[in-house]
């Protein structure tokens, strides 16, 4: 579903989900069942809820939990090759899009915000039901300077990728207001810029800030307007600080944080969004996808680091979010991504980032809780996350899915 989804999807009636822990999305412990739905939304969760349903799902002692929320997330994502996506035909590129947000959505990610493509159409197809897909928030083309992250041509090279799916190099303030207000005409949920170099662009050391702050002040106040964000990817301190000192509001990645820039960061209400599986599968799978070694140099720069980032961040009162951030074949790791989070936080922060917080950071306090009033996006799984956590990224089986009280995959048990 879009942001716009169509209220035709949602499953009039009501459903009850029995024999089951629930975890709301905000405790760091799971609370006793049922939970009820009606038309589409919660109504009631836990013992004293009294509502009878026209379906019912036998959890058989497993956990109700929000459905994930994947804030770094690329439909268009279809290789690490930036310059070869970019000089695909859009046809090509989004039906391979579309396959990559249908699985991500059999994997329990009911909500994903793709910042680095999208558009309306890809949006529309998901609203008209077209296509299986999570609830789908995007910024459309990432904005870059030129040699920066979003540049994907080589030193050498004078080469256009002729098309804008995933990046789009803007240099100027004037060119830039531009540019943010027609991704809002055309239903962007928010606006991502390039706000230092990264792993798998060729022409940007990676610590650099980029863009002058009166460009990035005008991106974000052109966001401010219409009630919305921007995102910045950012790697060191200096970009981080330069990136939330001009009003950006989500810092993507931020791998290279230091304790100083944390304090910045809480200081300015931004999110960290780290994308931690992203730098141990390219770590790992890196020759099999063919990451330079320009890429693989930075890569090992910040693989390290990223996990000592979210403790810093943690300590200085910063919000922390979930991404994953993967590109290609890549995304097979997309669960993965709860692993390496709940190592470094424990399975009550690591979903609390993946729900929650995710969703106050979208500005949708009714997604990412199991509470009355927000919306039936759940996952059933098999037994207690708390007491056996593999079951988040390694289950016997698939978890059952549930978007606005329709299920849409998995085992569940209805009646």
């Amino acid at each position: 579903m879009s942001e716009r989804a169509s209220e035709s999807s949602i499953q009039q009636g009501s459903l009850s989900i029995v024999n089951a822990r629930v975890f709301d999305g905000v405790s760091d412990e799971l609370i006793d069942g049922p939970v009820h739905v009606v038309d589409g939304r919660i109504t009631e969760v836990g013992p004293g809820a009294s509502a009878t349903a026209d379906r019912v799902i036998d959890a058989r002692g497993g956990t109700v939990l929000p459905g994930l929320i994947d804030a770094h997330f690329h439909a268009y994502g279809i290789g690490l090759d930036l310059l070869g996506i970019e000089s695909r035909s859009l046809s090509y590129v989004a039906l391979a899009g579309a396959r990559r947000l249908a699985r991500a959505l059999a994997r329990g990610f009911t909500t994903v915000r793709d910042v680095a493509g999208g558009d309306a159409g890809l949006a529309a197809a998901i609203d008209e039901g077209l296509l299986p897909s999570p609830r789908y928030l995007y910024t459309g083309p990432a904005l870059s300077q030129t040699g920066g992250h979003g540049d994907a041509r080589s030193a050498d090279s004078d080469m256009c990728g002729c098309h804008a799916h995933m990046n789009e190099v803007v240099d100027g303030v004037d060119a830039l207001r531009h540019a943010v207000r027609d991704r809002f005409r055309r239903g962007a949920h928010a606006i991502k810029i390039m706000a230092s170099g990264g792993v798998v662009s060729l022409t940007d050391p990676i610590r650099i800030p980029q863009y002058s702050a009166e460009e990035i002040s005008a991106v974000t106040e052109e966001a401010a307007r219409r009630g919305s964000y921007v995102a910045a990817h950012a790697y060191s301190p200096e970009a981080i600080r330069h990136a939330v000192d001009n009003g950006v509001r989500s810092v993507e990645h931020g791998n290279l944080l230091d304790a100083e820039t944390a304090a910045s960061m809480a200081a300015h209400g931004a999110y960290l969004v780290p994308t931690l599986i992203t730098y141990d599968a390219m770590n790992r799978r890196g020759a099999e996808v063919g990451l330079s070694a320009v890429g693989q140099a930075k890569n090992q720069e910040v693989l390290d680091s990223g996990r000592a980032a979210v403790e810093l961040a943690r300590a200085a009162g910063v919000r922390i979010g979930f991404g994953t951030d993967l590109m290609g074949v890549l995304e097979d790791e997309q669960l993965g991504g709860l692993r390496i989070q709940t190592e470094v936080e424990g399975v009550a922060r690591a979903l609390q980032a993946a729900t929650s917080v995710n969703a106050d950071l979208l500005g949708r306090p009714d997604l990412g809780r199991v509470q009355g009033g927000c919306v039936a996006d759940l996952l059933v799984v098999d037994g207690d996350p708390f007491a056996d956590p593999s079951l988040l990224w390694a289950p016997a089986r698939p978890p059952s899915v549930i978007t606005a009280g329709v299920v849409v995959g998995g085992p569940a048990h209805e009646s």
